[in-house]
C-alpha cells in the first residue's frame, strides 16, 4: 500500500479497533500467480502479542484453504471513506488552487493462513461470531438455538481459517494534510451531509476518535 507519512497510523490498538468494528474483510491470496479476492467476516484476536491474530471461516466447497494454506496472505478492512468536495476548504476563495479527494480510513494485515477442521474449534468461532453480531439485536440468536444434528450438519460444511499476524499497515487519509480551517470546514461539509459514513468521517478529521 502506499503511504506518506502524513497519513501513515502505527498504533496497533487504532488499528485493532477499526479491524473490529468493520470485521467484514477483503482477504488476497494467490493461485498459480493470479490474486484472488474472497469476502468474509474476520475477528481480531489481540494475542499473540504484539499484532495478534484474525479468525474466520470459509465455505468447504471454497478452493482458498487448499490452495492458500500455510501462504502469506493479506486481509484488508475498510473503514469510514468519503468524496471531500473543495467546497467545502475555505482556502477556496482566497486562490482557487484546490482539488477534490477522498478521505478513508484501511487496515492492512499479513500473516500465514492456518487451516482448522476441528468441530470444537469452529463451534467455538462461529459461537464468539454469532454472539458479537447479535448482541444488539432484541431477540438475539444463539448457535446453539439451532438442532444438534442440523448444526452438526452446518458445521461439516466449513472450514476455519486463522491468520497469526506478522504486519499490520494502517492509513488514516483523514484531511490531514489540510490547514485547521480546511479541516473545519470538512467536518461542517460532512456533518451537513448526515450520513453515516459521512458522520463517522467528520469524527475522524475533528479527532474526536481514533476509528
Amino acid at each position: 500500500m502506499y503511504q506518506v507519512d502524513a497519513f501513515r497510523e502505527e498504533r496497533i490498538d487504532v488499528m485493532h479497533s477499526l479491524m473490529r468494528k468493520h470485521r467484514f474483510s477483503t482477504l488476497v491470496t494467490v493461485n498459480d500467480g493470479l490474486p484472488e479476492a474472497n469476502h468474509l467476516p474476520l475477528l481480531i484476536d489481540p494475542e499473540p502479542l504484539p499484532r495478534g491474530s484474525l479468525r474466520g471461516h470459509v465455505a468447504r466447497a471454497n478452493p482458498v484453504w487448499r490452495q492458500a494454506g500455510g501462504q502469506e496472505v493479506l486481509a484488508i478492512f475498510h473503514g469510514p471513506q468519503v468524496y471531500v468536495t473543495p467546497s467545502w476548504y475555505p482556502s477556496k476563495s482566497e486562490a482557487g488552487r484546490v482539488v477534490p479527494t477522498w478521505n478513508y480510513a484501511v487496515v492492512h494485515a499479513y500473516g500465514p493462513l492456518v487451516v482448522h477442521d476441528d468441530r470444537d474449534w469452529l463451534h467455538a468461532l462461529l459461537t464468539q461470531l454469532t454472539d458479537q453480531q447479535e448482541a444488539t439485536l432484541p431477540l438475539p440468536w444463539r448457535v446453539d438455538d439451532a438442532p444438534a444434528d442440523y448444526l452438526e450438519r452446518m458445521l461439516g460444511g466449513i472450514v476455519g481459517i486463522e491468520i497469526p499476524l506478522t504486519r499490520l499497515m494502517g492509513k488514516w487519509k483523514v484531511s490531514q494534510n489540510r490547514s485547521a480551517v480546511d479541516r473545519a470546514g470538512v467536518v461542517d461539509g460532512l456533518a451537513i451531509a448526515g450520513d453515516e459514513q459521512s458522520l463517522a468521517m467528520a469524527d475522524l478529521v475533528a479527532g474526536k476518535r481514533p476509528v
